[in-house]
């Protein structure tokens, strides 16, 4: 586990100590340290810049040594905040649940994965609509749910495949635009928005 994963990983914890975050529950701490990676580079003023990574390690080792109880104080705070947008935000499709929904909008993210590969500057892309979900007050799930809208958008235009480079351009700006509209209107909404599908097997209670 890297630095990050420690600090956030302990805070989880203690925030639900049934949570094991280096098993069954990975995914969790995973999302949780992208999300907070996210919001630091967004209020450190590194989204889009090059090398943000290490920068903000860096920034964040440094702050660790100088005021550590000042970081552990801020830590406990956000990660209580996120764990409780977590429950909102994240779905669990049980078996066949929602089935036609779910599947539509899978069958668009599909869709766009050819264009989305070839899409120069994406990464770029992505941090403007993970700034546009943070500054709209969205914490959770943002890294996920930037791509997605990004991929939502590819996939409905994916039946113009040949626009030559003007269109490429046109489509691009497009999407994005549409990509940060919807991500303000996706902050400011309440209940779920990332869906995860598991088998029924998985619970042995039989959930439906």
């Amino acid at each position: 586990m890297n630095f990050v994963e420690v600090i956030i990983g302990e805070k989880l914890k203690d925030a639900d100590t049934a949570l094991d975050v280096i098993g069954a529950d990975r995914k969790v701490l995973q999302v949780a340290c992208q999300d907070f990676t996210n919001y630091l580079k967004f209020h450190w003023n590194l989204i889009g810049k090059e090398a943000n990574q290490c920068d903000l390690v860096e920034k964040l080792e440094l702050l660790f040594k100088e005021n550590p109880e000042e970081l552990d104080a801020f830590l406990a705070v956000w990660v209580n905040i996120w764990f409780k947008k977590w429950k909102e935000r994240v779905k669990l499709l049980i078996g066949d649940q929602n089935a036609n929904k779910w599947n539509k909008m899978a069958k668009t993210i599909t869709d766009a994965e050819p264009i989305w590969r070839r899409l120069e500057h994406k990464q770029e892309i992505q941090e403007l609509v993970v700034a546009t979900l943070i500054r709209n007050g969205e914490i959770c799930g943002t890294e996920i749910l930037a791509e997605n809208l990004l991929k939502i958008e590819l996939g409905e235009k994916s039946c113009c495949q040949e626009l030559g480079e003007n269109g490429e351009r046109e489509r691009v700006f497009s999407t994005v635009n549409n990509a940060l509209r919807r991500a303000r209107e996706m902050a400011q909404s309440r209940g779920p928005l990332i869906f995860v599908k598991v088998d029924k097997g998985y619970y042995n209670t039989g959930a439906e």
